[in-house]
């Protein structure tokens, strides 16, 4: 079996709609995991740079506790919220994920909570960050003692390859948060659909009845035709914005009206992000 069709996996939105996707390998994740930590430790040195410049440039004797305390406070919110702020955002993924075309997910098919991603990012301290102190602790300190450099990598290989180890792919994070990390290939928002929607017309109100995630689901579930898949979004999108649509069980009658509410709700969230307006979701109420 191709290693493409190994990864994909079926995931059920609460609306009862089976998408497959495709699963990020290890490379991937290990990659974006390096562009990661290469931004972290870049940004460490930058900010520690113009710490100690603005350290040389003001005189005094209480600066440098100042500057020092200014310094692991933005060490601390790095290591901490780096990971968290940029996956709880609507596009789920941090910009190494973003430049692998990777994004995280709940694996039951609902919104990625925010309870989600502090927990599999929480136990990242475990995984990695606590074991690598250790290590360079224990090497700058006079009395290096190499048992705690060996349990420290082992410690680290374990967490390290534990995604070779399950057919998802999941690290201690995702298996305590309930994610996955999936792939998401870059390309654009489907300006071909715009041009082939059908002259229907669709209030203010029945656009604002979802957001910038159900506009991602919706693309999927159009490029992939599934007539299932189709017929189930159809009848839920008209249900919600209580709007009477004859069905042909995802036909080309159904497509149409996904592809005219699909042109007409993205051009109604990019006029809204003209005014610096974004609606992440239908439970958004921003």
């Amino acid at each position: 079996m191709p290693k493409e069709i190994k990864r994909v996996r079926m995931l059920v939105t609460p609306e009862g709609v089976p998408l497959p996707l495709e699963l990020g390998d290890a490379g991937q994740r290990a990659g974006a995991f390096l562009i990661d930590m290469l931004i972290l430790v870049g940004s460490i040195v930058a900010i520690t740079i113009f710490l100690l410049f603005v350290s040389k440039s003001i005189p005094g004797k209480g600066i440098d506790r100042v500057l020092g305390l200014i310094w692991t406070i933005g060490l601390f919110l790095l290591r901490n919220f780096y990971f968290t702020w940029f996956e709880a955002r609507p596009r789920g993924a941090t910009p190494g994920k973003r430049a692998l075309g990777l994004r995280v997910i709940a694996r039951h098919g609902g919104r990625l909570t925010l309870d989600s991603v502090i927990a599999r990012n929480a136990l990242r301290e475990v995984e990695a960050f606590l074991p690598i102190m250790l290590m360079v602790a224990s090497l700058a300190t006079r009395g290096y003692q190499s048992w705690i450099l060996i349990c420290a990598l082992g410690w680290t290989a374990i967490f390290l390859l534990m995604p070779l180890m399950n057919r998802d792919r999941l690290r201690a994070g995702d298996l305590l948060a309930g994610t996955w990390v999936i792939r998401v290939p870059k390309r654009p928002l489907l300006p071909e659909l715009s041009a082939d929607a059908e002259e229907t017309l669709f209030t203010e109100a029945e656009l604002d009845a979802y957001g910038v995630y159900e506009l991602e689901m919706l693309e999927q579930v159009i490029r992939q035709a599934q007539p299932a898949a189709v017929a189930t979004v159809t009848l839920t999108i008209a249900q919600r914005i209580d709007r009477r649509h004859w069905s042909d069980d995802g036909g080309p009658r159904d497509l149409a009206f996904l592809h005219t509410y699909y042109a007409a709700l993205r051009g109604r969230l990019e006029h809204k992000l003209l005014y610096g307006k974004r609606r992440a979701d239908k439970h958004d109420r921003g």
